[in-house]
């Protein structure tokens, strides 16, 4: 037998030296392009496997990649499913009986439109199953394995097909109120269907013919009828009105409305912690989740509801919680439902009777629990901390969670910068609470610092990981990131106090946020920054037209020009139910414009950043921004992203801006 030289070496005890771990490393940029996003759990009925999503960076495509992966209940045995190149997958569902993994890709489609394909666990190939013109957006399995709720697109006939790259492209017709959506572009009479499938024949029959669109479908437990939600309404795109439907699986059946109550019911625009419609064990009662006033779009806070599978009066089991909840599943007794529920910067498991009492914590601290799936009484749930980012858990239904995936195992030789919660007061008194870190190894103060924003603005931090703070702060900048009025997790009177008022309290919050820095001595108040995405790139807008105090700023996807956006992005409804009409509120438009409209205000270097596909937040609004400054003679810079929409998605450019919002602060705060 030969030993290496080292092994000689270790067995001479002259070579334990080379045998010590390298001290921990500082994060760099090119670590974006290591870090695996795991998602999506999905327990086997027998509770035996957990398949779940990891999505990596294939660097030299310069796109990313999301292939499914499955690790046994014991943690013992791990296995990739798919690697393919270039090709991604998504949404992994396993059959009733567990031999069967389906999901979603766009392999092989010309359109590169999803569909479904079937995987068989004990090996083989995957098969795509079927053809949809428009492609497929969600299923479920029916009880007995043999068929499959699919939810499908139209094909979209007016665009030109692969065989016509050559010819002129055809008009684009508009006649909605709302006429475009971020990445699916311009809005036409395109629906989304709910179909029956078989999966022997591969033969698909439409149950929801129409001018309609249906989601999330969930069948029964004896598998003769499927839930689903839809808006049907002489005008859906004036309203949130999503009901919950009932219909027999069957062609030519007719839906029913189960819901009554004019808001959202488990509308699928608010699936921030996933939700589908679930029924009760014996197949009795529905439970789904009843959106609050509707007047309060998406400041108002979803509740826990169970209903009569029939129709009938809800019973809300989370009115008097103040928080949103999401994805409810039924405890296999029938008794109880297990849900998610967002709370301040954590989000943790909980259970409440199915008769209505107290909702009791079970699972989750200070930390993020993402998503979770059950089977026979064993949980597989997604967690994320400060100092890790999320992989899969194994939990029992007591104890500690047990990790099952380590896609991020590769971090523990990074030295991190240690994340700490803090709370203050805003000017008027307010209880604000956010984030702080400092430098990895930092141990004085009076330093850079950088105060980050959130988008949404109905979101929050959370306790769950961030590439963003964390290389920030290994380059020498403290962190600071509040959850200002307007973020969830605080009640729906603390997120609706921004309600038509943008850049009023939530400023105040963010302010006092750098004050606490500075008072704590933290922050040198002469190296200041700030800067944030679409609401958080807002929000910068609004806070460098209110204090000058700031040295350097990043505004990414954002507006200024409120009143000169109407009608250029997404939210028409959402701005008239907030705002009105500019031509009858036009005070309430002005004032919230007031950072375009006061730009003279500004002189806070400013680099402004976007996607030239943006339709959310489009990118002519950074451009009017970009503009002004640049007549008044501050320092900006304007970035565009080609072929980016309003979250950017090319590996290469989520680098990019990250080492521009760098450099930025650099030149501005530490070239002194």
């Amino acid at each position: 037998m030969k030993l290496s030289i080292c092994a000689v070496a270790v067995l001479a005890i002259a070579c334990v030296g080379a045998v010590q771990a390298a001290p921990p490393r500082l994060f760099k940029l090119d670590d974006l392009d290591q870090l695996h996003d795991v998602n999506d759990p999905e327990i086997s009925p027998a509770g035996d496997w957990v398949a779940y999503t990891v999505r990596t960076v294939n660097v030299k495509a310069d796109k990313h990649e999301t292939h499914l992966w499955m690790t046994s209940y014991d943690g013992k045995t791990t296995i990739q499913l798919t690697s393919r190149p270039k090709e991604s997958e998504s949404h992994p569902r396993w059959s009733p009986d567990g031999r069967w993994l389906a999901f979603l890709s766009g392999r092989t489609d010309e359109k590169k439109n999803d569909q479904l394909w079937l995987m068989d666990r004990l090996g083989g190939e995957a098969q795509k199953i079927t053809d949809f013109k428009g492609g497929v957006v969600d299923f479920a399995w029916a009880p007995d394995g043999k068929r499959i709720a699919l939810i499908a697109t139209d094909e979209d006939k007016d665009e030109n097909g692969p065989d016509d790259k050559d010819k002129t492209p055809k008009p684009i017709v508009i006649d909605r109120f709302q006429f475009m959506q971020d990445v699916s572009g311009y809005i036409r009479h395109l629906h989304d269907h709910l179909y029956l499938f078989d999966v022997a024949s591969r033969k698909a029959d439409i149950l929801t013919p129409g001018e309609f669109d249906e989601a999330l479908p969930a069948w029964s437990p004896d598998g003769k009828s499927i839930a689903f939600v839809s808006k049907r309404h002489k005008d859906v795109d004036r309203n949130d009105d999503w009901d919950v439907y009932v219909i027999a699986a069957a062609k030519g059946a007719a839906a029913h409305a189960i819901t009554t109550y004019l808001g959202a019911n488990n509308s699928p625009n608010r699936a921030d912690i996933g939700s589908y419609p679930v029924w009760s064990p014996d197949g009795k009662s529905i439970a789904y989740l009843q959106g609050g006033d509707p007047k309060l779009i998406e400041y108002a806070t979803d509740t826990l509801a169970v209903i009569p599978a029939a129709g009938g009066k809800p019973l809300l089991l989370t009115a008097s919680l103040d928080r949103n909840v999401g994805n409810p599943q039924w405890t296999p007794d029938g008794k109880s439902l297990e849900f998610m529920v967002e709370d301040d910067r954590a989000q943790y498991l909980a259970r409440v009777s199915a008769t209505g009492g107290k909702v009791e914590h079970i699972a989750g601290g200070r930390d993020t629990i993402g998503e979770f799936g059950t089977a026979r009484g064993k949980h597989a749930l997604l967690i994320s901390n400060p100092l890790s980012p999320s992989e899969v858990f194994a939990w029992d239904g007591s104890g500690a969670p047990r990790q099952l995936s380590h896609q991020n195992d590769w971090m523990e030789d990074v030295k991190l910068a240690p994340v700490q919660e803090i709370a203050f007061k805003s000017k008027d008194g307010t209880d604000v609470h956010g984030f702080l870190l400092k430098p990895p190894g930092a141990t004085g103060g009076h330093l850079p610092t950088i105060l980050r924003i959130h988008g949404g603005p109905q979101a929050q931090f959370p306790l769950g990981f961030s590439f963003e703070w964390q290389i920030i702060a290994a380059q020498g900048y403290a962190v600071v990131a509040a959850n200002p009025r307007g973020s969830t997790g605080r009640g729906q009177a603390y997120c609706a106090a921004i309600f038509a008022n943008w850049g009023g309290p939530d400023v105040q919050d963010e302010l006092a946020a750098v004050d606490y820095a500075v008072r704590t001595g933290v922050a040198d108040p002469a190296r200041l920054g700030v800067g944030g995405w679409s609401y958080g790139g807002m929000l910068t807008n609004y806070v460098i037209a209110s204090d000058t105090r700031f040295k350097a700023a990043t505004s990414g996807a954002s507006i200024a020009d409120i009143l000169g956006g109407y009608g250029n992005d997404q939210y028409a409804y959402d701005y008239e139910m907030e705002l009105g009409t500019p031509w009858k509120n036009t005070a309430t438009w002005l004032k919230i414009s007031y950072p375009f409209l006061h730009a003279d205000r500004i002189k806070t270097p400013t680099l402004f950043l976007g996607g030239d596909r943006d339709m959310n937040v489009p990118l002519h609004n950074g451009e009017q921004m970009y503009q002004a400054l640049k007549s008044m003679g501050i320092d900006t810079q304007l970035v565009i992203y080609p072929g980016q929409f309003h979250g950017l998605t090319t590996p290469s450019y989520l680098k990019d801006r990250l080492q521009r919002y760098l450099a930025w602060y650099d030149a501005h705060l530490k070239a002194r």
